[in-house]
């Protein structure tokens, strides 16, 4: 009989030559690329040969990114690839990643003890509703076979009145259990004098600290980060380190100590990190002094080292214009960095992030520039957009993908470390923003990959999934409306991403994962 640490070691073994989806965005520099994709290519993803298989029902809506585990050995229901998503209904699915079978292969619910999801009138915000629960994309470390998870939850008391729970899970892939002791209770404290804190001490609060951007898995560290719902104070921006085997809490990081806001919500996409573990976040809209010796980094990109367990930011980069952006909701942070791959020329080593400025950025990862007033000459390079940027981008053979407010999927081409607009989509979003993701076989057989999504302000719609050929984005391949009739998704959600791995594409929507991928009879 294998001993625990045997079985973790086959465990890891057997998933070493697999497709996995283990974090948002495929990685941890965030380029939203699938490079092992060898199934679906720009010669059969068309609406005679590509469409919605089947769709998976769940309890409650999908902002989570889909993950993706194959030969996971479910206890008593044999090997499985697997696909993993988690609800705003405070639920956690495994599901057979082919619909074989469609009902769950295990279900958690972190609804127990009388708690309950926290209605969306208690944080006062609609762009959750009508519950909100797990929003945050997990992670997984495939060499323990773990899935780790922030959720909210609510517990009403007859004295005390309500008190609302966030809570780090490590759960096992094979079946849900918890792990490492788990949860544990998301504390922490800071010394500051910003906006709620009490004899100098700044408290996390855990009704109003909303955790949008996905979870970060580096250095054998979950990484956890917060911002606001509708900007509903107090809030200030937060990033919490736990030991990924131990859940103990190794470090922490307040954006704005001695003010308020400057949360870290990135539309949904991820904290980024480099080799040597350095973590880079955005900040959206906040006072900004770190210029003239203070601590608050309002629409701010960090760079942060937790090597020690108060970090300070190791470098930062801030538009020139960072008081108006503050002034004007203009967030930073509403864009997830993406880290480029190492490049010819000047700057080895650059950072891609765009906000609502409407602007990209293209930073020196090494030496960012902090804050220079009158220009944002400090930057590598500036763009202009169309539209505001909510999420991230996608790199893929020397090319960015980025799609904006209010216009076409749009590609740049990448030499020497800076950006040159190569082509533009055919189709275009009316009102609102999208993260694309890339799938490919190595550097060809490229495809950019889109969801569109409702807007803040937008009444209910479809979500349409949308499929480019990456190397000539112009051309449209395929969206989910050209055959409706069969392959209409479920209703739209914001920011949500779909996930392509092994020749299928799950898209999260409202109560549901719809999955898409070649016809029977046409593969």
């Amino acid at each position: 009989m294998l001993n625990s640490c045997c079985v973790v070691a086959v465990f890891a073994l057997g998933l070493a030559a697999k497709a996995q989806m283990t974090t948002a965005q495929y990685d941890n520099a965030r380029t939203g690329a699938n490079l092992n994709e060898t199934k679906l290519t720009p010669r059969n993803v068309n609406s005679q040969q590509f469409g919605k298989l089947f769709t998976l029902k769940v309890d409650g809506d999908i902002y989570t990114q889909p993950l993706f585990l194959a030969g996971v050995e479910i206890p008593g229901k044999g090997r499985h690839d697997v696909v993993f998503v988690a609800t705003e209904h405070d639920s956690v699915y495994a599901f057979d990643a082919y619909g074989k079978p469609s009902t769950p292969l295990w279900q958690v619910s972190f609804l127990k003890d009388e708690e309950t999801t926290i209605p969306m009138s208690d944080v006062a915000c609609p762009f959750i509703a009508p519950e909100v629960g797990i929003t945050s994309t997990p992670v997984i470390d495939a060499k323990t076979g773990t899935l780790y998870v922030l959720a909210r939850t609510k517990q009403g008391h007859v004295f005390v009145g309500n008190v609302y729970h966030q809570r780090l899970h490590a759960l096992a892939v094979t079946t849900g259990a918890e792990k490492f002791g788990g949860p544990v209770e998301i504390r922490a404290t800071a010394h500051g004098t910003g906006t709620g804190s009490s004899d100098g001490t700044v408290k996390f609060e855990p009704l109003r600290e909303n955790p949008r951007a996905a979870l970060l898995l580096a250095n054998n560290t979950v990484y956890l980060s917060w911002a606001s719902s509708c900007d509903v104070g107090p809030y200030h921006g937060w990033v919490m380190a736990y030991g990924a085997q131990s859940l103990k809490q190794k470090a922490t990081f307040i954006t704005s100590p001695d003010a308020d806001d400057s949360g870290i919500w990135a539309s949904d996409t991820g904290p980024a990190a480099d080799k040597e573990g350095n973590v880079f976040v955005a900040t959206g809209n906040g006072k900004f002094d770190a210029a003239k010796g203070g601590r608050d980094y309002g629409d701010t990109l960090l760079k942060l080292n937790f090597n020690v367990s108060s970090a300070r930011p190791a470098d930062y980069f801030a538009p020139f214009n960072v008081d108006e952006l503050d002034a004007n909701d203009g967030d930073l942070g509403s864009g997830g960095p993406m880290l480029l791959p190492d490049q010819s020329g000047p700057h080895l080593h650059l950072a891609v992030v765009g906000g609502k400025a409407p602007l990209i950025y293209v930073v020196d990862r090494d030496h960012m520039g902090h804050y220079q007033p009158g220009s944002n000459s400090h930057a590598v390079q500036t763009i202009k957009t169309v539209g505001g940027i909510y999420g991230s981008m996608a790199y893929w053979n020397h090319n960015v993908y980025v799609l904006s407010s209010g216009d076409s999927l749009r590609d740049f081409a990448v030499k020497d470390g800076k950006l040159s607009l190569k082509g533009a989509s055919s189709f275009q979003f009316e009102d609102h923003a999208a993260t694309p993701t890339v799938s490919a076989n190595r550097d060809k057989d490229g495809i950019v990959w889109v969801m569109s999504s409702k807007g803040w302000n937008s009444g209910d719609r479809t979500a349409v999934l949308y499929a480019a050929d990456a190397s000539n984005v112009a051309h449209e391949l395929y969206n989910s409306n050209q055959n409706a009739a069969r392959d209409r998704a479920g209703a739209a959600l914001r920011f949500n991403v779909p996930t392509i791995v092994n020749g299928h594409v799950y898209v999260g929507a409202k109560r549901e994962v719809d999955v898409y991928g070649l016809l029977p009879g046409k593969r």
